[in-house]
């Protein structure tokens, strides 16, 4: 059974209101792989009556079609950042929607965290509190640089006029909060929860105001290193920055959640399918990969300059159990469509799955030192695929599992660095994982660009492709890799693309037949980079590309065939 989205379900339910009603902008799509999805059903198990609305029409009264909930409204932009989704890097609008039955991106409004609050605004005079919550909301809950307006915008509690946000993965944060609005508690004493205070909080991190950073790009440079080093449960304090005459509270993270809780929410009741609400409107693509996918664990400790995972997810591995993970897939083989291929089996980074840092575990992220950078892992963190191995080997043996993919992202560099195990972990992957292809994501291979991206150098992705073939030689297997690159990055000149190219044809004998554009998306450095043309280590001044032509060319000179295919060159360094 679905959660209600409609008046009739409500009717069936014998329900008069629900305590919760969440707004997403992505259909409503029953997945453990979809995050209002699983904020419905983990708030169901707790006893609450909880109702979703996907894609609400905007143009009319349709956010009404619930009523009014008891406790609260929950509000997501969805699956994706909105801006993202509506736009390429170049901005140009995008015309399908992975999350919008029959694909046409005509669903989903631009900045729809903003839209959807204000819409509750509009048909719900002096409502219940509105919550912020998904990766749109989490991102923006500080000063941050919007690419789209070409700008720092304030937290997005100001801009939404919601009264709270709920950041991170935030599984804990959203137990806590709905108990304390339950009982009568002050759900400001939550932590993992943003809201807006008349007055500072002395004990807290105070950042640069939002004015500073307008003034001064140092400042906000400072702002997004306190931001940045505060998201660990264990160590970060609380942080206040005025914004006019008010301020924003982050209280510190909450808790992650441990190895039972993380096999709890992958026991809750999923259909694994669009509700029949938007079915007659068409299938929506995304189910085809997440529908017989599993999720292996939460977290990424890769800190790409470029990505906000690790913000939004957090650095730390959280994992479930091999146990639960083998009775997933034992479940799949119940589905009539089950054809016997399970699609992935991964997280944010598939093998960082069961291990990590003992002195994270213990203290918290280091301030100092990366898990991982470009020239070296970090000797504390003891890589071992062993536990992942085992894993896939006993999903093979699950009757009914043809094949079970590892399709997330793959760090090769961390493959090499395990000794042990690593060797035999990737002959695991090349003989029975992988379709044909694996994909890596290597991004560049100028030193100075992919230091500015935080990735491993190029001669980690060198070692990585002579094991690879080798392993594919003694197999017997004609498999390839397929490379994700990105040009435009900070730093990134044209240059450095020719290096790049050249690199590809001469030492990966292959021609790129895609390469994407950089997007400077909120709460990561490289977004930092773009708005600052500053290094924010050195904080001295890097070269930046901003005319959408130049970052046009940056790209066509990588995917450009032949162009290099007979030509001599000298270094590859940029």
């Amino acid at each position: 059974m679905f959660l209600p989205t409609t008046k009739e379900e409500l009717n069936k339910l014998g329900w008069e209101q629900c305590d919760v009603i969440l707004v997403t902008g992505d259909a409503y799509i029953d997945s453990p792989f979809i995050g209002v999805a699983v904020v419905g059903r983990m708030l169901e198990a707790q006893g609450y009556k909880v109702g979703i609305i996907g894609q609400p029409d905007v143009l009319s009264d349709d956010i009404m079609r619930l009523g009014e909930p008891k406790l609260y409204w929950g509000v997501s932009g969805g699956s994706i950042d909105s801006m993202v989704s509506n736009y390429t890097a170049t901005k140009k609008f995008r015309n399908s929607d992975d999350y919008t039955p029959d694909g046409k991106n005509d669903k989903r409004p631009d900045r729809a965290t903003l839209v959807y609050t204000n819409l509750i605004r509009k048909h719900f005079k002096n409502t219940v509190p509105i919550v912020l919550g998904g990766i749109e909301a989490s991102l923006r809950r500080v000063t941050h640089y919007d690419y789209w307006s070409n700008k720092l915008r304030k937290p997005i509690l100001f801009d939404a006029k919601a009264d709270y946000l709920i950041y991170g993965m935030g599984e804990i944060a959203i137990k806590e909060f709905s108990a304390a609005l339950r009982d009568g508690a002050n759900p400001q004493e939550v932590r993992g929860v943003c809201y807006i205070s008349k007055e500072p909080k002395a004990d807290y991190i105070q950042l640069p105001s939002h004015q500073a950073c307008l003034d001064n790009k140092e400042r906000y440079i400072d702002l997004f290193d306190a931001f940045y080093q505060n998201n660990d449960p264990i160590n970060a304090k609380g942080l206040c920055q005025q914004i006019d005459t008010r301020y924003s509270i982050q209280n510190p993270p909450c808790d992650y959640l441990d190895e039972k809780e993380m096999d709890a929410i992958a026991k809750l009741p999923h259909q694994r399918e669009l509700h029949p609400f938007h079915r007659s409107q068409g299938k929506v693509k995304c189910l085809e990969t997440i529908k017989f996918s599993i999720q292996t664990h939460h977290g990424c400790w890769g800190e790409c300059n470029f990505c906000a995972i690790g913000v939004h997810q957090g650095r730390t591995i959280r994992t479930r159990s091999e146990q639960s993970i083998l009775e997933e897939a034992k479940e799949f083989t119940m589905y009539k469509d089950f054809k016997g291929i399970i699609s992935d089996v991964g997280g944010p980074t598939a093998n960082m799955y069961g291990y990590e840092c003992g002195k994270k575990l213990k203290k918290g992220t280091c301030d100092d030192i990366r898990c991982v950078d470009y020239d070296r892992l970090c000797k504390v963190m003891k890589v071992d695929h062993s536990r992942h191995l085992k894993l896939l080997k006993d999903i093979r043996q699950v009757p009914g599992i043809k094949k079970a993919f590892v399709a997330s992202g793959i760090r090769y560099d961390v493959i090499t660095a395990d000794k042990k195990h690593g060797y035999e972990y990737l002959k695991e992957l090349v003989n029975h994982h992988i379709s044909g292809q694996m994909k890596v994501a290597p991004e560049h291979t100028s030193d100075r660009v992919l230091k500015l991206m935080g990735k491993p150098g190029k001669q980690s992705l060198v070692d990585f492709k002579r094991l690879y073939d080798q392993l594919n030689k003694e197999a017997g297997k004609n498999q390839f890799l397929t490379y994700y690159l990105i040009a435009a990055h900070p730093g990134c000149e044209e240059k450095d693309m020719h290096a790049l190219k050249q690199f590809t044809t001469h030492e990966l004998k292959m021609n790129p037949e895609q390469a994407q554009i950089f997007t400077p998306t909120p709460s990561t450095y490289s977004a930092v980079m773009y708005y600052t043309e500053m290094d924010p280590i050195t904080r001295k001044k890097i070269y930046v590309e901003k005319d959408t032509k130049r970052k046009e060319k940056q790209k066509d000179i990588v995917i450009t065939k032949d162009a290099y295919k007979n030509k001599k060159f000298d270094n590859f360094n940029g």
